[in-house]
């Protein structure tokens, strides 16, 4: 038996993280039930809208820290990627998602909350980072996404001094859009996705492509990307006006190299792309591979 679980409800694909045992929290066989179950979902014709909810008395007590590495290689980089693609894969979802925060939301449960387009919050729901109180970088867009809701502000005090968000409190926030009592709760995101699960499918995608949404960075595909320690990768030809310095290794983790005209630069696979800084790059994905290695002197 799975660990997530699936049910079509007024056009709504309701999808339950389903291991109460271990207060639903991610591991690698989990993340790739859920990115199964939105495959399906998603070339459902008779599915317009997503909800992502937790069965038991959490959502997502974040990752099972031991799956990070061994099934995928035994790289801690490519564990972390594939414990990332558990909420990655929510938030390029097409169809307009909504989390139902029935309980603890923590760490990388969070950022599956965050993923979505519309966070529910139940009276027992509990916004935790977390990532910091257990030694771990806020990584997987954490720290991004977060700030793009609440600002600045509220996003230190929820990352760097513990703050914990009831289902009121992440409201006036703006967290989430509403708290509710618990028992209405799954109830009332199936309401208000089937709003827009009746609209045209055509009308949906490209309403979603138009509106911005937490989980999507204009500069990063996550799940593609793959950090390389500084090694020059084979590049191709990209013209006369495109950098000439890409033989040369750019230490991605080391936050310091710099692009044309002083923009920072990271290497990816075959490119070069700008972020903010370091740790934005490790949060979106792009250097991942070094994160590990490298954040605790950040």
């Amino acid at each position: 038996m799975g660990a997530v679980r699936s049910e079509i409800v007024d056009g709504v694909g309701v999808v339950t993280l389903d291991a109460p045992e271990r207060r639903n929290a991610f591991d690698l066989a989990m993340c790739d039930e859920v990115a199964a179950l939105l495959d399906g979902l998603e070339a459902d014709p008779g599915v317009g809208a997503l909800v992502v909810t937790g069965a038991g008395s959490a959502f997502c007590a974040g990752a099972d820290l031991s799956h990070l590495a061994g099934e995928h290689g035994g790289d801690t980089g490519d564990g972390l990627l594939a414990i990332y693609e558990g909420f990655l894969r929510v938030a390029r979802s097409p169809l307009p998602t909504i989390a139902a925060v029935n309980g603890p939301a923590v760490g990388a449960g969070l950022n599956l909350a965050l993923a979505c387009d519309l966070r529910l919050a139940g009276r027992s729901a509990r916004f935790d980072t977390r990532f910091l109180q257990l030694g771990i970088h806020p990584g997987g867009g954490h720290t991004w996404m977060l700030q793009r809701l609440v600002g600045p502000q509220a996003a230190a005090a929820t990352v760097l001094f513990g703050e914990v968000l009831d289902g009121e409190e992440a409201v006036r926030a703006g967290l989430a859009w509403r708290c509710v009592d618990d028992d209405a709760l799954p109830a009332e995101a199936v309401r208000l996705a089937a709003r827009a699960a009746a609209a045209l499918r055509r009308t949906i995608r490209t309403s979603t492509g138009s509106v911005p949404r937490t989980g999507k960075s204009r500069y990063v595909q996550p799940r593609e990307w793959r950090a390389t320690r500084g090694s020059a990768a084979p590049q191709p030809d990209r013209g006369p006006h495109w950098p000439r310095n890409l033989a040369s290794p750019w230490p991605a983790y080391a936050g310091r190299d710099r692009g044309p005209k002083g923009v920072r630069m990271y290497r990816t696979i075959g490119r070069l792309v700008p972020f903010q800084t370091s740790s934005h790059a490790v949060e979106c994905g792009a250097v991942t591979g070094v994160a590990a290695a490298t954040t605790s002197t950040w």
